[in-house]
């Protein structure tokens, strides 16, 4: 019986390792290498949505640069009402618009909820440079294109309320109606990473 079953399971495997590997090629766009990952269903929205603001996929400095210069990219202050922005060191502070306004109403709104209470921001907008440094100290950051590639979104921690390091169920539940809120009105697409103990959040193009 058992060597019957190595029989039939055993080609199961092989057959969707190598779909799994036929779909992630290695891809090169201007010099940055990465992997080319088909986007799950839970995620593709997110990348979908990135696309439809008309942002190139970001390489480096130079093309976050464009964009600022240009006007298309805001700058996200370290703190407004409802919200912090951590110590960035693998993402940028700069967003699109529409972006930038959906972060300061989720503060707004967040803060009236809790009576002053404030969310931490924890990654914003990144570079594949950015990607692929961050990989090197996260084995968990993403091998293909993010949602952070497009400058419309960026993260917020869960166990991080007030500035204060400490899980925080009240708050978290709080948060999350927030998101549910801004998911509900069409603003925003969220998925919540327990790894990186954050919520992901892309805005749309509404």
């Amino acid at each position: 019986m058992k060597k019957f079953l190595c029989v039939v399971f055993v080609p199961f495997i092989y057959n969707l390792q190598y779909a799994q590997m036929a779909k992630n090629t290695m891809r090169d766009f201007k010099g940055i290498k990465f992997i080319n990952i088909e986007p799950t269903a839970l995620y593709k929205p997110h990348i979908d949505a990135s696309k439809s603001f008309g942002v190139q996929l970001l390489k480096d400095s130079k093309t976050v640069q464009k964009y600022i210069n240009n006007g298309k990219f805001h700058k996200i202050k370290k703190s407004g009402k409802g919200y912090h922005v951590q110590k960035l060191d693998h993402s940028r502070p700069w967003m699109v618009s529409k972006a930038k306004a959906t972060l300061e109403k989720m503060g707004t709104k967040f803060s009236k909820d809790t009576k002053g209470g404030t969310f931490t921001v924890s990654s914003i907008t990144r570079t594949l440079e950015d990607q692929n440094r961050l990989r090197r100290v996260n084995s968990n950051a993403s091998l293909g294109i993010s949602s952070h590639n497009y400058g419309n979104s960026f993260d917020i921690s869960y166990i991080r309320f007030n500035n204060v390091l400490k899980y925080n169920p009240k708050m978290e539940v709080a948060l999350e109606k927030v998101l549910k809120y801004y998911t509900n009105a069409g603003r925003i697409y969220y998925i919540k990473e327990k790894q990186q103990r954050c919520y992901h959040i892309t805005v749309r193009n509404y």
